[in-house]
């Protein structure tokens, strides 16, 4: 599984889910599972243009997986808007976005709050820092 860290303008999207009942109402980084063949990357792309209806491209991986069930890894990608305004199409009823001081403001899901450090250096850096061509032609060759 991947979920993204989407930032622009120095703040990052959060998604605040609507099913199933177990975290409905907590938030998240948008994503999902990669389907057979698919790099973590692509995966991202795919999952953040059906969840939210807007393209993207995934920068780089952020440290540390979380196993969401056995045999399942979830793992964190920093991620640039390229396309598009954020809707809440699939799985989730509402968006917000958040700069580096209100991170704490929603409650998140538990492992997406664990990635959360790694997050804020990414807003105190700036998403310039972030989208730079070393770490874009990373993600590419990432899997």
């Amino acid at each position: 599984m991947v979920g993204g860290a989407l930032v622009r303008d120095g703040r990052v999207l959060a998604a605040r889910r609507s099913s199933p009942e177990a975290v409905a109402g907590r938030w998240e980084f948008p994503g999902g599972k990669a389907e057979p063949g698919e790099t973590e990357a692509q995966a991202l792309e795919r999952e953040l243009l059906e969840e939210l209806g807007v393209r993207a491209r995934a920068l780089s991986r952020l440290p540390g997986a979380w196993a969401v069930r056995p045999g399942l890894e979830l793992r964190f990608w920093a991620a640039e808007l390229l396309a598009g305004e954020p809707r809440a199409l699939e799985d989730h009823d509402a968006l917000r976005w958040l700069g580096p001081d209100e991170l704490d403001a929603v409650d998140w899901i538990d492992h997406d709050r664990d990635v959360l450090p790694h997050v804020a250096r990414l807003l105190t850096v700036g998403d310039e820092a972030a989208a730079g061509p070393s770490t874009a032609g990373d993600a590419q060759s990432a899997g």
